[in-house]
Parts: C-alpha cells; sequence; structure tokens
C-alpha cells in the first residue's frame, strides 16, 4: 500500500482520538491567541495571564507518568473518557471564572488531563488496528497541526468577535460532543500489564532511551523558534505576514504528515531521517536568507514538511520500541515533550535577549546534529532499518 488508504482501518474510532488530540493542543495554546482579553478579564497582566499556558504543561509534565502507571490496567474506552471529562470540567471552570487563582487551577487540571490524554492515543490506536499501525497514528496525529493551523486562528477570531471566554466555551461543548462520540464510536481495549513493571525499567528496554533523547532535543530547538517566530518575522521585515507564514506552515505540516502515514509502517528510519534533514535545511535558508520573503516562505513549508510527521514517527518508534512496555515508553515520551516545549520557551526568551531574533534558525540548526546523529546510530533499536 503506498498511499494514505483506510479502506480498512476504523475510521469512526480513529477520527474520535484525532479530535481528542485536536482538543488538547488546542485547550494547551488557546490562551496564547486570547491573551489580551483574558488578562484584562481576570484583572492581571498579560506576563501572569500567559502562565495559563505555563501551568498547563506543568499539570501534563507533572502527572503523565504516575497517572499512566497508576492506571495502566484500566480499559482505555474508560480512561479516554476520563481524559475528556476533565477538559470539559476545566474549560467550562475557565470560561466562567473571574478569579486568577481558581484559573489556574482549572489550567493546571485541563494539563493533567492532557498527560491522561496523550500518553494513550498512540497505545489506543495501535490497539484498534493490528496493521498499518504507524498510519493509524498518523491520522491521530493529525490533531496536532488541525489544531495549530485552524484551530487557533478559529478560536483567537471567536475570541475577538465575542469575547475570551466564549473560546473556551465552544471548547467545552466540544468536549462534551467528544464523550458522546467516544461513548458511541469507540471499541473497548483492555489496559496494559505492564503497568506491573516499575516505570523507570522501561528504561533499560534497547532502543527506548534513543527515542527519548531524539523527543527531547527535537522538540527543544523546535519550539525555541517557533514559539518567537513572530519576532524572528518582525526583525526580518515580515511582521505582518505571520498569519500567512503560520498557514503554510500548517498545510506543509499536514503534507507531511500523509507522506508519514503512507510510509511509515515499512520506513520509519528512512522517515526520521528525512524530516530531520528537511528541518536543518529550513533552519539553514532562514538563518542565511531571512531578508527574502520567497526563501522564507520555502523555508516554512519544508519545516512543516519535516515536522508535520515529527509526533507520529516518534510516537510510533517509542512504541515499537518499548514492548510491553509501550505505554510506560508513551507516558515518559509525553513528559519529556511538554518540558522540552517549556524549556524551549525559556531558552528562546533567554536568547533573545543575549543575542536577537536571527540566532533563533542557528540554535535550531546545531541542536538537530545531536539528533542526526542519534537516529542514524540506532540501526538496531529505536530507529531500525526495517521496521
Amino acid at each position: 500500500m503506498t498511499n494514505l488508504s483506510t479502506r480498512s482501518l476504523p475510521l469512526p474510532a480513529l477520527l474520535a482520538l484525532t479530535t481528542a488530540a485536536f482538543v488538547t493542543v488546542l485547550t494547551e495554546a488557546l490562551p496564547a491567541g486570547v491573551l489580551p482579553g483574558m488578562s484584562a478579564g481576570l484583572g492581571v497582566g498579560e506576563a501572569a495571564a500567559g502562565q495559563a499556558v505555563t501551568v498547563y504543561a506543568l499539570g501534563t509534565a507533572l502527572t503523565a507518568i504516575p497517572l499512566s502507571a497508576a492506571t495502566a490496567k484500566w480499559s482505555r474506552k474508560r480512561l479516554l473518557l476520563t481524559g475528556v471529562a476533565g477538559f470539559a470540567v476545566a474549560n467550562t471552570v475557565t470560561t466562567l471564572s473571574a478569579d486568577y487563582a481558581l484559573t489556574m487551577v482549572a489550567r493546571f487540571v485541563a494539563g493533567v488531563a492532557a498527560g491522561v490524554v496523550w500518553a494513550l492515543l498512540a497505545g489506543y490506536a495501535r490497539r484498534l488496528v493490528p496493521d498499518d499501525q504507524g498510519k493509524a497514528i498518523a491520522i491521530v496525529m493529525a490533531g496536532i497541526p488541525l489544531a495549530l493551523s485552524l484551530g487557533i486562528p478559529a478560536g483567537t477570531f471567536l475570541g475577538g468577535l465575542l469575547g475570551w471566554r466564549s473560546a473556551f466555551g465552544v471548547m467545552s461543548a466540544i468536549a462534551v460532543a467528544l464523550l458522546a462520540w467516544i461513548a458511541a464510536a469507540m471499541p473497548g481495549r483492555p489496559g496494559s500489564a505492564a503497568g506491573r513493571t516499575p516505570v523507570l525499567r522501561t528504561l533499560t528496554v534497547p532502543g527506548v532511551v534513543p527515542v527519548l533523547a531524539v523527543t527531547l532535543v527535537f522538540v527543544l530547538a523546535h519550539t525555541v523558534l517557533y514559539t518567537y517566530i513572530a519576532g524572528f518575522l518582525g526583525a526580518a521585515g515580515m511582521g505582518d505576514a505571520v498569519d500567512i507564514v503560520l498557514l503554510v506552515f500548517g498545510i506543509a505540516s499536514m503534507a507531511g504528515i500523509a507522506i508519514v502515514g503512507a510510509r511509515i509502517d515499512r520506513a520509519l528510519r528512512a522517515l526520521m531521517v528525512a524530516s530531520t534533514l528537511l528541518v536543518a535545511v529550513a533552519a539553514a535558508l532562514l538563518a542565511v536568507f531571512s531578508g527574502s520573503p520567497a526563501l522564507v516562505y520555502l523555508a516554512v513549508a519544508l519545516w512543516g514538511l519535516g515536522w508535520g510527521g515529527v509526533p507520529t514517527l516518534l510516537q510510533t518508534a517509542a512504541g515499537n520500541a518499548g514492548g510491553e512496555a509501550a505505554d510506560n515508553a508513551q507516558a515518559m515520551l509525553v513528559t519529556l515533550w511538554n518540558a522540552a516545549m517549556a524549556a524551549g520557551g525559556v531558552a528562546g526568551g533567554v536568547l533573545l535577549g543575549a543575542a536577537g531574533p536571527a540566532a533563533f534558525p542557528w540554535t535550531l540548526l546545531v541542536l538537530l546534529l545531536p539528533v542526526l546523529a542519534v537516529v542514524l546510530g540506532t540501526r538496531r533499536h529505536g530507529f531500525p532499518a526495517r521496521s
């Protein structure tokens, strides 16, 4: 099968998981799009309101591993329903709250729900599809670029039109509708016996540590530039084109997921190498030719094409390497992913003050060198030559 055929896949169930991924990413990033209104509504400065994203990431990073271990024996359907219900409650509280502290608690709860959902998405998809598991995960992970390229602009527009609370209210409604969808469309799947194994023992499974290391550094590298892309474009004289640049990135990311989904079950290693090289070429173009709008758009398209499939590739690699401890490996990946995002935001801020926005693409390029070295060096486990 050479294209992303879905003839034999349980699409209603997989698309429910895609929507869960969409809700997770959009709930995390929505405050950035409605920050001025949220700040005014809660009576705090924008810097304080912006901690809504940080608190969410902390909730995910601190709880994904322990909750994954504690709920390892739960039915996957029951666990997914619990996580999505957490989103519904947290976003409803955020919609109604006029108290900053209560809003931050709700955001932390939403982050906990995200840790639950992220840690089970790839494993649930694998349990639903005996063959073409990478293709199934690619469908589920399409929720990420959909949220970034379509969901956040739509939420920002709605927040500007009707107020920031309306955007979170819509997220609550989507979560409630998703609960009904999951209840109707998702077949139950049992938990994993791997929960009886200490989580840290998963690190001794061959291939797990290289995948986790690549996750940490690749996400850190990407986040340093992506978080501050508006500042970088402003310095390059393209400050009025941020929305178009992000749209190009989102469309290219969708193309990247389609390509990865079509080939991942046969060529995971080659796709991971290609993705890393594409992002590296994009970084080099941005570093050297930021004064040329045409080359900036080309670089962003290559960046999106390379990055779009990375979540799918890493989650699939973690699941394959983890084997019976796949759920533990996924929980560790989720924790490191969020830790890298938080660290990338902080590192980017420090870099901005010390060297200016021109340093961002160079930093991305340098960090990708160890990523490529680890991927190329793990031919037997982690990123094997044969899937």
